[in-house]
């Protein structure tokens, strides 16, 4: 059984260390932690410390260093541009990707998004959710690094992305070449682009094919926006020696 991670703003530098804070509080009340137990602590970026319990106080606790060590840059890195999805639905999105091991999100603006973001405090809660959902999946997974979430793009600006990317891959219903019959480069970052509910636009699929892209799908069958991702990032993941 793998130990529990939390997540620290700066790892500690000598062999003690006070783990308090939201996290914990998270493990001395929620995990019920207890001397002699261990788990490891993160700073989201692939250093790791692997610590034992000493002492438990009401909201803390009181840690000695065992082990440390740093998880290797993810090769090739898997980013998805997810369009907006409206509601929980989003957050659930980004939540499987990261459990399913992407290592970015890029927000998009697509056409038919219902959820626009539009630029202002409402978008920036909306932003911060992805991320904390993000956050939160990666500590559930016990993951090394935490994937980032960009800004919100639009689809000129992915285009943009598409042709810095070592690959990019956009799921869509209409393509005959399937997701299992391309090869993967074995660095740079492949882009997986994840349309709206309402689908992409044909506009939309022609920009993206103009900069690179390759248009693929999964299977016969039709995925929501919320779980393609996961679907996708599973077919990927079981490819490459990076899972």
């Amino acid at each position: 059984m793998t130990l529990p991670v939390f997540l620290v703003e700066a790892l500690p530098s000598g062999e003690e260390f006070v783990l308090d804070g939201p996290e914990g509080r998270h493990a001395a009340t929620v995990k019920r932690l207890r001397a002699g137990e261990e788990l490891v602590l993160s700073d989201g970026s692939g250093a790791q410390v692997r610590c034992s319990v000493v002492a438990v106080e009401k909201d803390a606790l009181a840690l000695r260093v065992v082990e440390r060590w740093v998880e290797p840059e993810p090769a090739p890195r898997v980013v998805l541009a997810q369009a907006l999805v409206k509601g929980d639905r989003g957050e659930l999105a980004v939540e499987l990707a990261t459990e399913a091991g992407v290592d970015g999100v890029v927000p998009w603006r697509a056409a038919r998004c219902v959820a626009k973001w539009e630029d202002g405090p409402r978008g920036a809660k909306a932003l911060g959710r992805w991320r904390s959902t993000v956050r939160e999946a990666a500590k559930q997974a016990r993951r090394a690094r935490v994937p980032f979430v960009d800004e919100p793009v639009s689809t000129n600006q992915l285009s943009h992305r598409v042709s810095s990317s070592a690959l990019t891959l956009v799921l869509h219903e209409s393509a005959t070449e399937r997701l299992a019959d391309v090869e993967l480069p074995e660095s740079g970052d492949v882009l997986l682009v994840v349309g709206p509910e309402g689908g992409i636009t044909p506009e939309e699929l022609d920009a993206l094919r103009s900069s690179g892209a390759r248009i693929v799908r999964l299977g016969p069958t039709v995925l929501r926006a919320s779980t393609a991702a996961a679907v996708a990032l599973g077919a990927i993941g079981v490819r490459t020696t990076r899972w």
